[in-house]
């Protein structure tokens, strides 16, 4: 299920698992079965109890009050499937999907909506049988006629993260009440019947008098374990556990959604949502600032153990967090120009002086991950460079790009020196202490942000930035007006982070595509346009094996890291959290997911004793 929003967020800080979010192919079989998986292997059979990950015991009860995972500051809608406004935290926790992951696998899905899936042999249409007791959460039936209006909504009016993938999904086919089935087109198969299995079901007659392609706050009518209990616009919204939810003792279900209340509160910055874990106002928050993790929890809860500090070990791919460039505008058309900002930042001195060596440096678009390339490029990686190698800088023949290491003095001389040469073969020049072009018009760049921690990073790459002759700003904005300008790539440099998946598909086209560079709401920030690219992400989608995907990922690692459009920064591997120690977990963690408000639950007895204030 999804865990905060069904659509991704720019900040990605978070890893989003629903929709399109999961871009799964599958194991083609002639009968129904219980569950997909890619490449074959399923992990629980058709009648297993539980997933091997959550306590099927927990007790119910209590609540959970925190802050969303990423770094979304406002809301002002409740419909999460439309580019237009900022939806909510938390929307998944209302709906319900055919399908669900399982977070101990890197790829399977089982069924929530759907009791059994059939593959055709041909591999161009899917089908679902749909259980008779699956219920929206008035307690009317929820049959296939939603899931075919759902489907024909997202595709002709959702979000572009919604609507691109599915194009190539002909139609939806209510067979019966209870069966429904999706058809396909195209050589992209893969991942299209995945897409249709973990699309939210809507119940059409809720749109029935609203507008599907506008923003609104009217509850939305669900059929998960979860509605929209009180909430404030940009405030808090709550979601209140449903006593009567449809499938609570389904085995996917069991020793899940155990909290009778999760509730997500937004504040103006990072620093204030700190300040209202340690009043109690908070029950929990994910920290990412190295230096409130280091300094900012040096108080008496969590010497006496009333506040836990908690590292939990994350087993998915790091993400691709960085600074990046928007190849749009004509000043970072030039791969000098791109290669030159990359050596002005000095992560080591980063690292060293705000984040106290907490980080590793990101390298790779897939880091932490065995898509990852290192060194110089395997035969099968050969293979799929070398049909375009009159278009390759022959560099990506030998080892794979690695950003600069400096000497952490915060301004290597050696570096700036290798900066400043490119910029000068690009033709930016130093005249009056100023980069100008031939035309003479000065080098500038903005840095557009929403969070104040933001200038802080930024302060020693402005500085370096200046020495080189740039004219660099940070312009800091509101959560609407950074949105908007986001959406429409309305920018010079914005720091973000894509949560990779741990089988990355047809979501790629929208990191990386060249026809997303030109569709607004897209996650290519950077504008990438370019036919190798193109062709490696055909070869991704089109992957039948876990070697095909690895080889495939890696050659487009290689392409991607040369072309120098994004300033890399740095990863963990590891889930930092502060909690109130009011909460008990299941004994295992899924690998691939933080499990809190899927899996753990209120202690009554822990809750009794703490003393907060």
């Amino acid at each position: 299920m999804l865990k905060r929003r069904i659509i991704p967020s720019r900040s990605s800080l978070c890893a989003v698992a629903f929709g399109i979010s999961v871009s799964l192919g599958i194991a083609y079989a002639a009968e129904p079965k219980h569950g997909l998986s890619i490449f074959g292997d399923l992990k629980y059979d058709a009648d297993f109890k539980a997933f091997g990950y959550v306590n099927p015991d927990a007790p119910k009860g209590g609540s959970l009050i925190t802050i969303g995972t990423g770094a979304v500051l406002t809301f002002d809608s409740f419909n999460a499937f439309i580019l237009k406004g900022d939806p909510a935290q938390g929307l998944g926790l209302i709906y319900d999907a055919l399908m669900t992951r399982a977070y101990d696998e890197p790829d399977a899905l089982y069924g929530l909506v759907a009791e059994s899936v059939l593959l055709a042999d041909d591999r161009k249409s899917i089908t679902f049988k749909i259980r008779p007791a699956a219920k929206f959460a008035d307690g009317s039936a929820l049959t296939a006629d939603d899931c075919v209006f759902s489907f024909e909504a997202m595709k002709e009016k959702g979000h572009p993260l919604l609507r691109v993938p599915l194009r190539n999904v002909v139609k939806a086919e209510a067979i019966d009440a209870q069966t429904i089935k999706y058809s396909f087109q195209g050589v992209e198969l893969r991942d299209l019947p995945s897409l249709v299995a973990t699309l939210p079901v809507l119940p059409r007659k809720f749109y029935a008098a609203r507008a599907f392609d506008e923003t609104w706050l009217d509850k939305p009518l669900g059929s998960g374990p979860y509605e929209i209990g009180d909430f404030k616009q940009g405030t808090f919204v709550s979601f209140k556990r449903r006593a009567d939810y449809w499938a609570r003792d389904l085995n996917v279900n069991r020793g899940r959604h155990n909290f009778d209340e999760v509730r997500y509160d937004y504040f103006r910055d990072r620093t204030a949502g700190l300040q209202a874990l340690k009043s109690g106002q908070l029950d929990l928050r994910e920290e990412f600032t190295s230096k409130e993790w280091a300094t900012g929890y040096d108080i008496p809860p969590v010497k006496d153990g009333r506040m836990i500090l908690a590292t939990l070990p994350d087993k998915s791919p790091s993400g691709t967090q960085g600074f990046f460039f928007n190849s749009r505008k004509p000043k970072f058309q030039d791969i000098k120009l791109r290669k030159a900002l990359d050596l002005a930042f000095d992560y080591e001195w980063t690292n060293k002086n705000l984040f106290y060596g907490l980080y590793s440096r990101t390298t790779s678009y897939f880091e932490n991950s065995p898509m990852k390339a290192t060194g110089a490029p395997s035969a099968d990686e050969i293979a799929l460079l070398s049909p375009f190698k009159d278009k390759l800088d022959p560099s990506i023949f030998s080892a794979a790009y690695m950003p600069p290491v400096s000497d952490a003095s915060g301004q290597d001389r050696k570096m700036l020196g290798d900066a400043a040469r490119l910029m000068s073969e690009a033709g930016w020049e130093v005249k009056g202490g100023k980069r100008v072009n031939a035309q003479g018009e000065a080098l500038e760049i903005e840095f557009l942000i929403t969070d104040p921690s933001s200038e802080r990073l930024l302060s020693g790459y402005l500085k370096n930035l200046g020495a080189l002759g740039i004219n660099a700003q940070i312009r800091r904005v509101d959560e609407a007006q950074y949105q908007r300008r986001l959406k429409s790539f309305d920018y010079d440099v914005v720091i973000s982070r894509f949560s990779m998946l741990l089988t990355p598909g047809l979501e790629l086209k929208q990191y990386f595509g060249s026809e997303a560079a030109g569709t607004d709401g897209s996650r290519n920030l950077a504008g990438i346009k370019s036919s190798v690219v193109d062709a490696l992400l055909d070869k991704i989608t089109a992957a039948k094996s876990r070697q095909e995907l690895d080889a495939a990922t890696r050659a487009l690692d290689r392409v991607l890291r040369a072309g120098h459009y994004w300033v890399p920064h740095w990863y963990s591997g590891t889930h930092k959290l502060a909690h109130w120690n009011k909460f008990g977990w299941p004994e295992k963690k899924p690998d691939y997911d933080r499990g809190i408000t899927d899996t753990w639950w209120y202690d009554a007895a822990k809750g009794a004793k703490l003393k907060i204030n």
